[in-house]
């Protein structure tokens, strides 16, 4: 479990294929120097397990279903990856919760500048862009954003200074794909209700 809360932008050292559908990624950061082997991370949003590392990278597999359902086999050496280490009982909640388990691939429709502010858009599929509401919770790249506007298949957020400046949004081009995760509550919710709809 996540915040959404980004800790650092890490670098892709490499992204090799394992032979078995899946991709070997190793990431540098600092914030690898206090790794525990089998630990998740979020990398792009995406919880993926410490298999190596070392005082500045970790090195994590992604299986055949988290290449299908993220952007994480779009990567190559140099890219830029939001990682945040895993939540503990007891650690502020300042973002919202975020599983880390990704819903969908998106992608960065629409930027409006406003001084140092952006307004942005994203697309999605339709039944996923249904599950957030305006002012309510999303990760994008595992960034904890707030929404917005919604409209049929798409989404804003407002992301200032800070956000564009610590993520990879601030460097996503406009028709870049990002991993969208909706809030966890609100699935559960629509979950439920879908027998009495």
């Amino acid at each position: 479990m996540f915040t959404g809360l980004v800790e650092a932008l890490g670098r892709v050292a490499s992204l090799t294929d394992d032979g078995a559908g899946g991709k070997r990624l190793v990431v540098d950061s600092d914030i690898a120097r206090d790794a525990v082997l089998g630990e998740s991370v979020s990398v792009n949003g995406c919880c993926l397990t410490v298999v190596e590392w070392t005082a500045t990278s970790f090195t994590f597999e992604a299986g055949p279903e988290t290449l299908a359902r993220t952007n994480l086999g779009r990567l190559a050496p140099g890219s830029r990856v939001n990682l945040e280490r895993a939540l503990r009982l007891g650690d502020r909640l300042g973002g919202h919760l975020v599983t880390g388990h990704i819903d969908s691939v998106g992608t960065l429709a629409e930027r409006v500048t406003s001084g140092e502010w952006q307004t942005v858009w994203f697309t999605g599929p339709v039944d996923l862009i249904r599950q957030l509401v305006p002012k309510g919770s999303v990760a994008v790249d595992g960034v904890s954003l707030t929404v917005c506007e919604v409209q049929p298949g798409r989404f804003s957020v407002m992301l200032i200074p800070h956000t564009l400046a610590a993520t990879t949004l601030g460097l996503t081009p406009v028709g870049g794909a990002v991993n969208l995760e909706t809030d966890l509550i609100g699935k559960h919710v629509a979950q439920w209700l879908t027998p009495y709809r």
